[in-house]
């Protein structure tokens, strides 16, 4: 199965810096109601999003809910976001509401691995750093707009120009598009070679299999 390639991105970028943002704040579980991933977008930040849940109304005070804000692909986060439970709708309802990276000190593991397997790109930054940039976008939101490159693993936001470490199969499935199934289609060559070879070295372990009508 393939997934959204990510090579580039440039945009307006909204900060949310305040730690320990988790997967309930991003998606509250009854915004989980749906049999698929389309419409979850509505449910993202839904407690904080909106006055009140029933009526949508949306909250002024909310960034994403903000102008300047509205075409936000970017989020500037604080340390160890995405944490708590391993819910995958968070990461959904993150991309389709328009969120292609996350730059952040830190994330909940589960979320960074889910991110990457649905063509989000989550980017480590250290604390000050990530300050800077949310610090220069809040001069001018609409026009100051961040570069993450991730073939060249460097964030550009006006003068700031930083790089970030990405694990490798990571990236390879960001650059080529691919989750983790289609990732391992990639390798049937090397999978067909062990198979190959372990029959020869341990054949009583398929004798069983060959003896099956």
């Amino acid at each position: 199965m393939s997934i959204d390639a990510f090579h580039r991105c440039t945009g307006v970028a909204a900060a949310m810096l305040r730690p320990n943002i988790d997967t309930d704040a991003i998606i509250p579980s009854r915004e989980m109601k749906r049999v698929s991933k389309v419409g979850l977008g509505e449910g993202l930040f839904a407690g904080e999003r909106y006055l009140a849940a029933e009526t949508r109304e949306p909250s002024p005070d909310f960034v994403l809910n903000q102008p300047e804000y509205r075409d936000c692909c970017i989020l500037l986060a604080g340390p160890n976001f995405g944490c708590g439970s391993s819910r995958e709708h968070a990461v959904w309802a993150l991309k389709e509401f328009g969120i292609r990276a996350i730059v952040a000190p830190s994330f909940g593991a589960i979320f960074a691995n889910n991110c990457v397997r649905n063509g989000l790109l989550p980017v480590t930054l250290a604390q000050a750093q990530v300050e800077d940039v949310a610090d220069w976008v809040l001069d001018a939101p609409a026009n100051n707009h961040v570069t993450i490159d991730l073939d060249l693993q460097r964030l550009v936001a006006g003068a700031i120009s930083v790089t970030f470490e990405v694990d490798a199969g990571a990236r390879q499935m960001l650059l080529n598009g691919l989750d983790a199934i289609a990732l391992t289609q990639t390798r049937w060559n090397q999978i067909a070679d062990f198979d190959r070879k372990r029959r020869e070295s341990h054949p009583w372990l398929y004798q069983q299999e060959s003896s099956m009508p």
